[in-house]
């Protein structure tokens, strides 16, 4: 807690005593201590299970917490269900340090006693017991909702004093990724209530839980599928990045662009995944390039020139077999293509560009015009965006770039590290860039070179 700056520690410690005074009502409220006990303890057991990762720092919701929680809200009142989740703070496999530890278990409390009171306030107790039953489906809506927000604010204010992001965009991100989903988990929180009030008893947790269960478990194997697909893309990466110094992490912040790019003319989720997937292996072809003629300081003779220029074709060829890549390949094959025609290896024109192409081209482009490289300084990155808006209908497409531009003035750009020349070298010669589309000679297209079976 010491590295949390001091208005984030009075933070936590006043939402743990929020939580705190928020389950000590229970003595007073008669709740069924079994009942309790029950609950508690499948919140406890499955709230570490709420959040399946996707690798690069994300993660899905597949909450079978939520229900619990909802259910505690019915059941047991604002205290009772305050307690449940208090419980999350025992058993937490991942073991997070203990100030988030009790933080998350804090937040949640206080969110569920939250919602406890607006369902009581609603008259959801008694909606639910009386011909009126139908109307407490609008109450259970109501209780979510309040509970996402307050989860939602709580989370944003930490966000907010421990590392300085702002409170609407933490409230917006947290809103937008978890209210509908949890709308939806709410109706399995009201039948667990349901059944539990029968004589079903705690059995309701099993009839209802066990499909969420079933998809969270679905899930988790499609996430592992993924991740073995992101660790094949990073060892081809790693074997073409290993050729050449000055191109070290070049793919990665292709990648990085492309995908800015993709959210900001809002692709889909999977087309954004491939779009990455197709920067970080838009060089792999240069695994069939000479060594000597990728890392050679002096200009490059015609015939180098065209070896290079098949660099797009060879990567196609290379990963033609990884079935999950699919759209990818355009991104690959065609990124060294010119909307005005002159580029390579096929001289494709405008639309006759695939989109991933046209995305990837200016990721490209823009990177290595911001790099060091063996034989030029790296340009600012005002002087580079300012190059990709004067090529704009000779070699990008211009929406591609208006969507970069406006990416990059949100979230910026990282550009790359500026590796130490060798001592006593001397200073290159000019010689043509294939990735930086302002470097001269540009090489002529390529005759189509192979058939593209799909």
């Amino acid at each position: 807690m010491s590295a949390l700056p001091w208005r984030a520690r009075i933070y936590v410690v006043a939402v743990c005593v929020a939580a705190l005074a928020a389950a000590s009502t229970v003595i007073v409220t008669g709740t069924d201590p079994v009942a309790l006990v029950v609950i508690g303890l499948l919140f406890a057991v499955l709230d570490p299970l709420s959040t399946v990762s996707l690798g690069r720092g994300r993660g899905v919701t597949l909450s079978a917490s939520f229900p619990v929680s909802l259910a505690a809200v019915i059941l047991l009142g604002p205290a009772g269900a305050a307690i449940v989740s208090l419980a999350s703070a025992a058993y937490q496999p991942s073991r997070p340090p203990l100030v988030k530890r009790l933080f998350n278990a804090a937040e949640l409390a206080v969110s569920a006693a939250c919602a406890g009171v607006v369902y009581t306030a609603l008259g959801g107790q008694e909606k639910l017991g009386s011909d009126d039953f139908p109307l407490v489906l609008l109450v259970v809506v109501a209780t979510t909702a309040v509970y996402c927000a307050v989860n939602a604010g709580l989370v944003a204010g930490v966000l907010t004093l421990a590392q300085g992001v702002p409170f609407a965009h933490g409230l917006r991100t947290t809103l937008s990724t978890g209210l509908v989903g949890y709308l939806l988990y709410g109706l399995f929180g009201l039948m667990m209530a349901v059944l539990w009030s029968t004589e079903v008893g705690a059995l309701a947790a099993v009839l209802v839980l066990l499909p969420l269960l079933v998809a969270r478990w679905a899930f988790g194997q499609y996430a592992a599928e993924r991740e073995a697909y992101e660790r094949t893309v990073r060892t081809l990466v790693a074997a073409v990045e290993t050729k050449d110094l000055y191109t070290r992490g070049h793919s990665e912040r292709v990648s990085t662009g492309a995908e800015l790019i993709a959210r900001r003319l809002n692709m889909s989720e999977d087309r954004v995944e491939l779009v990455r997937f197709a920067g970080l292996l838009h060089d792999m072809g240069k695994l069939g390039v000479p060594t000597r003629l990728l890392q050679k300081d002096g200009p490059l003779s015609p015939e180098e020139l065209q070896i290079i220029a098949l660099h797009p074709v060879r990567g196609v060829e290379m990963v033609r077999e990884i079935e999950f890549l699919r759209e990818a390949y355009d991104g690959i094959m065609h990124h060294h293509e010119r909307v005005d025609g002159r580029g390579y290896p096929m001289g494709l024109k405008g639309d006759q560009i695939p989109e991933f192409a046209r995305v990837i081209s200016v990721a490209d482009a823009f990177d290595a015009m911001t790099s060091t490289r063996s034989y030029r300084p790296a340009r600012r990155t005002a002087e580079a965006m300012a190059e990709l808006e004067r090529c704009i209908g000779t070699h990008f497409d211009a929406r591609m770039v208006e969507a970069f531009a406006a990416a990059i003035a949100e979230y910026g750009w990282t550009a790359a590290e500026v590796p130490e020349p060798a001592a006593g070298a001397a200073t290159p010669a000019v010689r043509y860039d294939h990735d930086d589309p302002t470097s001269a000679p540009m090489p002529p297209p390529v005759a189509r070179p192979i058939r593209e079976d799909r």
